[in-house]
């Protein structure tokens, strides 16, 4: 049986605290800018709310201060990475919680696709953003590599199967559904994409980041 979580949600249709993922979703679906975070009990979502979202979202006040440190330390990054290609992210507020991914243009780190949020997991996220990366290139048919900083993301995908602990509820259904379409157009599509671990000591963070650390 799942545990009780606890959904923070402190900017979207309704502010508070929400006990059950679809609850959360309702405030937070179609919202653009929406924040919110789960926690395992009350008192920790009741002390979050509380504090704000910039207490677990990264600020854009810190993010420029790691902009410029980034910046100063950047002569000391290698760039070899191939700017021609597509980066992947995922983020989830909990373990199951809500999970978003996207995917980007690396050169320019414009942003071609982005699901969610649903309730999922960072992995299953990491994996559905490779696979919808990969979709994406053949359909456009570009043979440019995908970058993630999953190494389990990326062994899943060329396993061609989802090794994850996440339980089939009815709260789980619709990632399950994407999972097996997942697994599904990897034994029926054929690529020459490369997938390619992304070196974050070497590179900084993957240009697909959420910036929620």
């Amino acid at each position: 049986m799942a545990k009780q979580k606890y959904y923070v949600v402190w900017e979207g249709l309704k502010s508070g605290i929400f006990t059950s993922w679809e609850d959360c979703k309702k405030q937070i679906h179609g919202v653009q800018g929406a924040k919110y975070k789960s926690f395992i009990s009350r008192e920790e979502a009741e002390i979050a709310l509380k504090k704000g979202w910039k207490s677990y979202y990264r600020s854009t006040k810190n993010s420029n201060k790691q902009s410029n440190t980034v910046k100063k330390d950047h002569a000391n990054l290698n760039t070899d990475y191939m700017k021609e290609s597509i980066s992947v992210d995922a983020a989830c507020s909990g373990n199951p919680g809500a999970m978003e991914y996207k995917g980007v243009y690396t050169k320019t780190g414009k942003e071609l696709f982005h699901f969610g949020p649903i309730l999922g997991t960072n992995n299953i996220g990491e994996f559905l953003a490779i696979v919808h990366g990969l979709a994406y290139l053949q359909k456009k048919n570009l043979q440019i590599p995908i970058y993630s900083d999953s190494q389990t993301a990326i062994k899943w995908v060329k396993m061609k199967k989802v090794n994850t602990s996440l339980a089939l509820t009815k709260d789980t259904e619709q990632v399950w559904k994407l999972i097996r379409q997942g697994e599904q157009w990897l034994k029926k599509n054929t690529y020459t994409n490369q997938i390619i671990k992304w070196e974050t000591e070497r590179w900084g963070e993957n240009k697909a980041d959420f910036g929620r650390k």
